[in-house]
């Protein structure tokens, strides 16, 4: 029988100059040696897994009792955390999976050797730009739904995404509004979203393509949001801009890890976070 393939690292690399980074500095300052603790053992565990480690509402709980720390102050930590980008505000929030980019960088540096010989597949929690991924990492959301021919997925996953997009019958009803480029983007969107999330009903369907209307201002920014929601492997649309609509879109944006569901964020701010982090990685 052949040995199951690891996902995950038995070790990872921490630079010489951990300490002198300044959020590790000022993380250390606030909260001492538990916020240095918590932050290395979620660190341990995201790489035992692989590259990102998604948590439960209960995860607070086993934090707090695993570390022997206060219930608020592992709260308190956390939200440091993912204000200061250490940790990925974004997926978060959206799906409560802890990642950065920097985490993604050094697990490529550490499967360096291993991907070589069989290249790692990585899906929809993947947030390092195709230029900062390497070679032999082969993503499934960079080309693949983008209709580039240029990608580590294969022509063969494209025509295969073709394939199921003919194949899937549309029993919802888009607006007669809708250029064809719109509908199209959201039938990608709903086949990616149903095998990510399972299937998703019709009603469930006409209730986003409205949300969608609400929210993009045109035909233009409704494709944009589309498309970063097929992507990103959102569960629902959010604005491409730092402006929102509605009064359940002007709640407060802070980080609160006791409220897994509040998804409020600027966009804009935190994809240029991913593309200019700072972090030494």
């Amino acid at each position: 029988m052949a040995r199951p393939k690891k996902s995950g690292l038995s070790y990872f690399p921490l630079d010489t100059d951990f300490f002198e980074d300044n959020k590790i500095r000022i993380l250390k300052a606030r909260y001492g040696n538990d916020g240095m603790i918590l932050y290395i053992y979620l660190l341990c565990g995201i790489y035992k897994e692989g590259y990102y480690m998604q948590v439960d509402d209960d995860f607070e709980y086993i934090l707090s009792d695993d570390l022997g720390m206060d219930q608020n102050k592992a709260k308190q930590v956390l939200n440091f955390l993912l204000s200061r980008s250490l940790f990925d505000n974004t997926l978060f929030q959206s799906d409560k999976v802890l990642t950065s980019a920097g985490i993604q960088r050094r697990f490529q540096l550490a499967i360096k050797e291993r991907a070589r010989k069989n290249p790692i597949t990585v899906g929809r929690y993947w947030i390092l730009s195709k230029e900062d991924t390497e070679p032999f990492i082969k993503c499934t959301l960079f080309d693949g739904f983008s209709g580039n021919q240029n990608c580590f997925s294969g022509k063969n996953e494209q025509d295969s995404s073709e394939k199921s997009l003919k194949k899937s019958k549309v029993n919802y009803i888009y607006d007669i509004t809708f250029p064809t480029e719109l509908t199209r983007a959201l039938d990608l969107y709903f086949l990616v979203r149903e095998q990510n999330y399972g299937k998703i009903s019709d009603i469930q369907k006409q209730a986003l393509i409205e949300e969608l209307k609400g929210i993009g201002a045109d035909t233009k920014e409704r494709i944009a949001i589309v498309k970063k929601a097929t992507a990103g492997g959102y569960k629902a649309f959010y604005p491409t801009k730092g402006k929102t609509s509605g009064d359940s879109r002007k709640k407060s944006q802070k980080t609160r890890f006791s409220n897994f569901e509040e998804r409020n964020y600027n966009m804009d701010d935190l994809e240029r976070q991913l593309l200019g982090s700072e972090l030494r990685k």
